[in-house]
């Protein structure tokens, strides 16, 4: 018997597409996400949207529906999972100036993207020793979860990433250079706009995963699979395997931080206080805080309600990006 479907659909997309009227687009996408009970986050730029949404079937039928009739969104770009229960708390519809955030404003992903490749294909690309492996992606993300042999550039945001790879370039590619460079990232958005990047400073051999890792473990059977640990989402799933599964890791409520169930077992994790990562960064007042803060969340939980306070960081944690990327 085959087990039912969760009841929430999760849809992770983005699509790099000119948008002139972004006030007028978020006005149209908040009326439809609130008639179809969707909820998530969603940012609008000159160059795209970008984003996540959860909902029933029909309500994420309804709303990207509505994203593909926008300009240029036709192909939009969307990667579906599932969750037991709903994994946010309202819906946010956001001006930006980039659906990503690199600071090249010169680099037009639209037009200059390197060549897409299918997860079927991956395995073959990253297997070759001609090939440069790099995870675009935020240093904690890539903690949890990343391909064999991929380079980690360490960085703490997508805009430090020009940065690295123009201080990283001649270490990267000394001796060859005919070599291959393949991107990924957790939807694509990143290592699609990196390749335009990659490709503005004089790069043609350049290839990212497309759909990202999500389409990956959703596409690629486990036994035949590059990918070792899990892939960080940005919802209260935390994190996601094989078949988007979810994973075992979860959230620090008081950094913010993807914790492991290794993470866990140390003195220094307190549910919704603190984790190794953060622990020594906060002082008595800030732990107090955050005991209080557990404590409502708990009692919330006693009386079979949900507690919206988990859900904001700390004023003083660093917050991770929104979205997917």
């Amino acid at each position: 018997m085959t087990d039912p479907a969760p009841p929430i659909r999760v849809a992770a997309l983005y699509r790099f597409a000119p948008f002139s009227d972004c006030a007028g687009l978020r006005r149209g996408l908040e009326t439809v996400c609130a008639e179809a009970g969707v909820k998530g986050t969603l940012l609008l730029a000159p160059e795209g949207i970008n984003g996540t949404i959860a909902g029933c079937a029909d309500g994420i039928d309804r709303v990207l529906a509505h994203i593909r009739a926008l300009p240029g969104c036709a192909a939009l770009s969307v990667k579906m999972s599932g969750a037991e229960i709903m994994p946010f708390y309202r819906m946010k519809v956001r001006i930006k100036r980039e659906i990503v955030t690199m600071g090249q404003p010169d680099i037009d992903p639209l037009k200059d993207a390197g060549c897409y490749v299918s997860p079927g294909d991956w395995n073959v690309l990253i297997s070759d020793p001609d090939t440069i492996l790099i995870d675009t992606r935020n240093a904690y993300e890539v903690r949890v979860g990343t391909f064999a042999g991929a380079v980690d550039p360490g960085t703490a945001s997508f805009r430090e990433f020009p940065d690295w790879f123009r201080a990283n370039r001649e270490r990267l590619t000394a001796g060859r250079p005919a070599a291959k460079i393949a991107m990924f990232c957790t939807g694509g958005i990143r290592c699609e706009k990196a390749t335009a990047f990659l490709k503005a400073e004089g790069l043609d051999g350049v290839y990212h995963l497309d759909g990202g890792i999500l389409k990956y473990l959703e596409t690629v059977p486990e036994p035949q699979s590059l990918w070792r640990g899990e892939c960080f989402v940005f919802d209260q799933r935390v994190a996601v395997g094989h078949g988007l599964t979810q994973g075992d890791h979860v959230l620090c409520h008081g950094c913010r931080m993807p914790v492991s169930p290794d993470d866990r077992a140390s003195a220094l994790y307190v549910e919704g206080i603190s984790c190794p990562a953060c622990h020594d960064r906060r002082d008595d007042s800030q732990r107090a805080g955050y005991l209080e803060r557990q404590r409502q969340v708990a009692l919330a939980a006693s009386r079979g309600q949900g507690h919206i306070g988990v859900t904001p960081p700390p004023k003083a944690a660093p917050i991770a990006p929104s979205g997917p990327a």
